[in-house]
């Protein structure tokens, strides 16, 4: 478990390397912020979302705990907005957003309803186990530079590295220490890659109700499109995806390849002050000394988190 005194410990350890103040955790010369300023990354949400729920005590802790049926896009904005923070945010709002994670991860606590993989039924699940933060934390991490790969140019062998020793700052936020994630890129993908092989990995039935209510959606009007679903499910190994209950076949395939094909035709076309996401852009603005938001940064960040601004009281 991450106490609260593990938490500030680890944030004493994020404070100390922070960029600054102002710049954040990461700050603008981060590989973080290159990657996680791509709209592009949203590709990715339904991928990191079924591998989270894989993981039986995520999924228990979404079906009991989240409000992602009764309110989806409040459960979509409400976690880019601890994301980006973290992320984007200067270095006490990135900081307090930790906190309020971690205080809020601490009421998420429940046994599972049956026997799932190597869990027995009424096995206890806690949302601040190192186990399940470590895991969470992977998903996040390798799939936006999967996705971001998938678009862009890809990172080189160097850069790579950098991201992966930016990302164990980030998972410091989630409380993990340096002993709780992996030391280098290679042992992160040998973690992910023992991870898919693994029985932790197991679907449950709580895990496939979940994807099935996102992936059908609660309304006509917020159903994903047929590509999106076939694109995460592309991404997905292949006992997973079988697990979940998708069916992929080659209608599913020509679907996903003909999106991502006309995506890496007109995404990088696309001005950035629409392709960069709106927390990203109101960072700049704190930089640069800028004391209000454009609107085209005040309607990205409600798209994104669901509200004009990232940090309402910057500006006061």
């Amino acid at each position: 478990m991450v106490s609260e005194s593990d938490l500030e410990a680890a944030l004493d350890f994020v404070r100390a390397r922070a960029a600054g103040s102002v710049e954040g955790i990461f700050g603008p010369a981060s590989i973080t912020w290159r990657i996680d300023r791509e709209a592009i990354i949203f590709l990715g949400a339904g991928r990191a979302l079924l591998l989270q729920l894989a993981h039986p005590w995520v999924a228990a802790a979404v079906a009991e705990h989240s409000r992602t049926f009764a309110d989806p896009i409040g459960r979509f904005q409400r976690t880019f907005d601890v994301v980006f923070t973290m992320v984007f945010g200067s270095r006490d709002r990135a900081l307090a957003a930790a906190r309020r994670l971690h205080h809020r991860h601490t009421m998420i606590v429940g046994r599972l309803p049956e026997a799932v993989g190597p869990f027995a039924s009424g096995s206890s699940y806690r949302a601040n186990e190192v186990a399940a933060l470590r895991w969470v934390h992977a998903t996040l991490v390798e799939t936006a530079l999967i996705v971001h790969d998938l678009i862009l140019p890809p990172l080189s062998v160097e850069e790579r590295e950098r991201y992966w020793a930016e990302s164990r700052l980030f998972g410091a936020l989630f409380g993990l220490t340096p002993a709780d994630l992996p030391a280098d890129w290679e042992s992160f993908a040998a973690y992910n890659a023992a991870m898919m092989q693994s029985d932790t990995l197991s679907v449950s039935a709580a895990a496939r109700e979940v994807a099935g209510q996102i992936f059908a959606g609660g309304r006509p009007w917020l159903r994903p499109p047929r590509w999106y679903q076939a694109l995460s499910a592309q991404l997905m190994p292949e006992r997973l995806r079988m697990g979940f209950g998708f069916a992929f076949d080659e209608r599913d395939r020509k679907a996903a390849e003909r999106a991502l094909a006309w995506i890496r035709r007109v995404y990088p076309k696309i001005p950035t002050r629409l392709r960069y996401v709106g927390p990203y852009q109101e960072a700049q603005a704190r930089l640069q000394g800028r004391r209000q938001l454009g609107w085209a940064t005040r309607c990205l960040n409600r798209a994104w988190i669901g509200r004009p601004q990232l940090d309402d009281r910057w500006n006061r």
